[in-house]
């Protein structure tokens, strides 16, 4: 468009020289030729807009927006049009009480109250995308400033109106997945109202006041001590289960020698073990019983 309004200075001068000056009436002919040829370029290039990977374009004709959408690439167009740009692809808005990690400065986390009056403190990041299709309807209905609108408002006020339905604790443990799971459904049918595609809600992180926070320790603290001594009793029943298994076995091998045990029996393993320490390589050894059923010479010489 710059070029075009070049040539039409150009032309205005090429059609005005004599009033001018005498030099410039020499030069008409080449300002109205160089002129012309601006002009004609400016509006062929002012037809012809780039829209880049990831995004679409929407048309304002003097404050009208146009329904075509213009796709990424080149396009034609009327040149006088405005082109509003829009990002199509996955957005993310976090809501922190880390100074440094949301899109506000300083601590913007989301502060609720619970079903038991506890204030809680959470974090959220939400993942989103706009639907080329409603980008029309989103610059005329909403703006181009639809973050703060629709993605900030509408997170932080479902969050609010679907924190009372749950206890404090139970929304930093047990029903944590649930509530995520609820505040997703509403978020989304707002988003989709809007235009826009909900794509994921991550609640990053649930404080609770100081005082519940100590309560949950101890209780953590008293149930893994109750652990432990369920731990310590099962090992010494077990322990217990041992040694009676150990004497019952003592008390059986000893009934049975008790009951199987005779002289004979007795007579021939004293023979095997003198003979195995008469044969010992590096024993002499005489051994002589008289008792019994007649005596025992054993004589070993090694």
């Amino acid at each position: 468009m710059l070029l075009a309004v070049l040539g039409f200075i150009l032309l205005m001068l090429g059609l005005n020289a004599g009033r001018f000056s005498e030099g410039l009436v020499r030069l008409r002919g080449a300002l109205l030729g160089l002129g012309l040829v601006f002009i004609g370029l400016g509006i062929a290039l002012s037809t012809v807009v780039q829209i880049g990977a990831g995004q679409v374009g929407v048309q304002t004709l003097f404050g009208k927006v146009e329904p075509r959408i213009l796709q990424p690439g080149l396009n034609v167009v009327n040149p006088l049009v405005d082109i509003t740009r829009f990002d199509t692809r996955t957005q993310n808005y976090t809501m922190s009480a880390q100074h440094s990690e949301g899109q506000q400065a300083g601590d913007d986390a989301i502060r609720v109250l619970s079903a038991d009056g506890l204030e809680v403190v959470i974090d959220l990041t939400v993942l989103y995308h706009v639907v080329a299709s409603q980008t029309p309807k989103i610059l005329s209905t909403i703006g181009e400033d639809y973050q703060d609108k629709i993605v900030r408002a509408i997170s932080r006020t479902r969050i609010r109106d679907n924190a009372v339905y749950y206890d404090a604790v139970a929304l930093y443990s047990t029903r944590r997945e649930e509530f995520q799971t609820r505040i997703l459904a509403a978020i989304e049918k707002d988003f989709r109202n809007a235009g826009l595609q909900l794509d994921q809600l991550l609640i990053r992180n649930i404080q609770l006041p100081e005082s519940v926070k100590r309560s949950i320790e101890s209780k953590i603290s008293a149930e893994q001590e109750a652990q432990k001594m369920q731990f310590v009793v099962q090992k010494e029943r077990q322990e217990a289960e041992r040694k009676r298994v150990e004497a019952q076995g003592i008390a059986d091998y000893q009934r049975i020698i008790n009951a199987e045990l005779s002289d004979k029996l007795l007579q021939y393993e004293t023979i095997k073990a003198n003979q195995a320490i008469a044969t010992s390589e590096n024993a002499k050894v005489i051994i002589m019983n008289g008792r019994g059923n007649g005596p025992q010479v054993l004589i070993g010489d090694k």
